[in-house]
């Protein structure tokens, strides 16, 4: 049963103007919902248009169509941002994929973690920013001796937990992850992830997990949405999806993950998926309760 609905993003077009060789359209007509405490993720191939939507729903790029409401805030109407930019900035946190871009090299790590605090205004609960930091770092796994070193002194794992301590350090109600683990080792992968399972557990807080990993995916995500060429063109329950793909590309990326038995993934065989422009229109279908695939015309299931 559909909870309460916290991130709706409704029908987002973005391109990318070329030059004179004209324009490319990163989003066409993108829609998905997120509820309050859901995990959702949003998969596909580089290029799909995933880091797009991030950025347009962190209004960090404005769409040319659509709306974005953040807890019934259109966060694309300018008069309304202003009136809840205050709200805005605390309740949504973004995390990137480079953390070593991402975190500024001349700050130190407590003063990073500090910093949404610092720019918000807002009293650090626990006295001072320094004694905030401290607790957030040890909530992240990174030992307080880190606390004056420069993000040049730490290893991509470290740092992507100093990303995450900042973070949450505003107690966001959204939480923006876009492709947060791709840069690290595979170990460090599985670590990360593992602490955004725990992290969402104790705060609750609603996650976009933006990523290409799909057993990660699996593992983390309550549900999922796949993105082809800037459109949705599935979403169901995580495990829904995995167990019955429907849509061609979802089944081509499905049986494109690893299996862990060598002898296995020697003799599997992968779907093709003969990709091409999506045409246009496409009827969004409900296949089965919360289980939507975009079919072309009357293409039976």
């Amino acid at each position: 049963m559909a909870g309460e609905v916290l991130l709706d993003v409704r029908g987002l077009v973005h391109a990318f103007p070329l030059g004179r060789a004209g324009s490319v359209r990163a989003l066409d007509g993108l829609s998905f919902q997120i509820e309050r405490g859901e995990i959702y993720g949003l998969v596909g191939e580089s290029g799909c248009g995933k880091s797009t939507a991030a950025r347009c729903v962190m209004n960090l790029l404005r769409p040319q169509e659509g709306r974005v409401l953040f807890r019934g805030i259109d966060t694309c109407d300018p008069r309304a941002f202003r009136a809840g930019r205050r709200l805005l900035q605390r309740a949504r946190q973004l995390i990137f994929q480079d953390s070593a871009s991402s975190l500024d090299p001349r700050m130190r790590v407590w003063e990073l973690i500090a910093e949404p605090l610092r720019i918000q205004r807002a009293a650090p609960p626990r006295g001072s920013f320094r004694a905030e930091a401290e607790f957030q770092m040890k909530y992240v796994g990174l030992d307080p001796g880190y606390l004056d070193k420069y993000p040049s002194e730490l290893s991509g794992g470290q740092r992507q937990r100093v990303a995450i301590a900042r973070a949450l350090a505003a107690e966001p109600e959204l939480l923006v992850a876009d492709e947060p683990i791709a840069a690290l080792d595979v170990s460090i992968q599985a670590q990360i992830v593992n602490l955004f399972k725990h992290l969402q557990a104790e705060h609750g807080f609603s996650f976009l997990f933006i990523a290409h990993d799909l057993a990660m995916v699996e593992f983390l995500c309550s549900r999922v949405g796949v993105m082809y060429r800037g459109r949705l063109v599935e979403e169901a329950p995580a495990g829904e999806l995995f167990a019955r793909p429907l849509h061609p590309y979802t089944r081509a990326l499905v049986s494109a993950i690893p299996i862990p038995d060598p002898r296995r993934e020697r003799a599997r065989r992968p779907v093709e998926f003969r990709g091409g422009e999506l045409p246009p229109g496409g009827v969004w279908t409900e296949a089965s309760p919360r289980h939507f695939v975009l079919l072309e015309g009357r293409e039976p299931l």
